[in-house]
């Protein structure tokens, strides 16, 4: 695991890390400012709070705008530090407004949602949503320091805890069989969340550390995820039936699973495997036949992607995966009509 992810208690390496900084900001919105600032205030020295709005609906430049206004009237230098203090969306973001500030300050990641602990706020990877597209603007930028803290799960809501679950998964599906037989055996209220957040963290902290610009192994984390943020993204700007990112991705996974399938790279029986566990933690979403076509037309714009060919990663067996497949728009569209039977197979057992 890298040195700058560290999984323990932060009061006292906050406090330590933050000693040579001209002037803190602590990013966060109505929630972590609630719940999850009082319990690192005492830690910093004299410092700023930057409150934002909540939800991936604001993880846009207009926010940016705001944070970026904030260090400027605060005349923040270069010589000074924000933290932000919040799940993915804050750490994306926050991470984000860092990095273009004057060019670049240091910035912390204080993850407090399991998706961010195990997969957002690893990796450097930072940006922001622009139209109805994830993550289309962004950088990469490692944080001086990722800190986390598995107390603060215990004021996380269920769906969210579900959420970040979905990248548990899949960390596991795509470099862990045993892992994966083993996550298995428990539902998610069951499960050892301190375990669990050093496994994901080092699985993916060991894939970014070989290919940290993401120019081969690193897309393996992609799994699930090009099907998964064009559903995501469909979803986007509705006001009821907004997803969240795991919940996007719990879908993308069992349809990345049946074109694995369809590729000939994984069995049908793994592919059951993987259906029903999920289908065990998430809801089935219901995808209207008439949006399929422009949910997997999303997928050109996927980040992946070279000359207008759409690259998957799939499963070339459970723990194992590989990357720079192509898929067809069709693919998708048909990997979404497989997912939406799956209720039925269901009820059929």
């Amino acid at each position: 695991m890298e040195k700058n992810i560290l999984i323990q208690p932060i009061s006292t390496t906050l406090e330590n890390a933050t000693k040579s900084h001209s002037k803190i900001a602590v990013l966060v919105d109505e929630n972590t400012k609630l719940h999850c600032y009082p319990k690192i205030k005492s830690c910093l020295q004299s410092h700023q709070v930057i409150e934002i709005n909540s939800g991936e609906e604001n993880k846009n430049i207009t926010t940016c705008n705001q944070i970026w206004q904030a260090l400027t009237d605060g005349a923040f230098d270069r010589k000074s530090l924000l933290i932000n203090l919040g799940g993915g969306v804050i750490g994306d973001m926050g991470g984000f407004c860092a990095a273009t500030y004057k060019r670049g300050i240091d910035f912390i990641q204080i993850p407090t949602t399991l998706l961010s602990q195990v997969d957002a706020s690893i990796g450097g990877k930072l940006g922001i949503d622009f139209g109805r597209f994830k993550n289309h603007i962004g950088v990469f930028q490692e944080p001086i320091k990722v800190l986390i803290d598995a107390t603060f799960l215990q004021s996380l809501p269920y769906r969210e805890l579900r959420s970040g679950f979905a990248e548990v998964i899949k960390h596991c599906l795509i470099a862990d069989k045993i892992a994966w037989e083993q996550l298995i055996t428990r539902n998610l209220e069951s499960q050892d969340w301190q375990h669990i957040i050093k496994h994901s963290t080092a699985i993916k902290s060991q894939i970014v550390a070989a290919d940290p610009k993401e120019k081969g192994l690193r897309k393996i984390l992609n799994f699930g995820h090009t099907v998964g943020h064009a559903v995501e993204s469909f979803f986007l700007n509705r006001l009821e039936g907004r997803l969240l990112h795991g919940e996007a991705i719990a879908i993308g996974m069992i349809c990345e699973a049946w074109l694995a399938v369809q590729k000939g790279f994984i069995s049908p029986m793994a592919l059951a495997e993987i259906e029903s566990y999920i289908g065990k933690i998430y809801d089935h979403v219901s995808i209207r036949e008439e949006d399929l076509k422009a949910i997997s037309e999303n997928a050109f714009q996927d980040k992946k992607n070279e000359s207008g060919i759409i690259l998957c990663s799939l499963l070339q067996e459970i723990g194992k995966a590989n990357f720079d497949v192509a898929i067809s728009a069709k693919e998708i569209k048909d990997s979404l009509k497989y997912y939406n039977s799956s209720m039925e197979r269901e009820k059929q057992k």
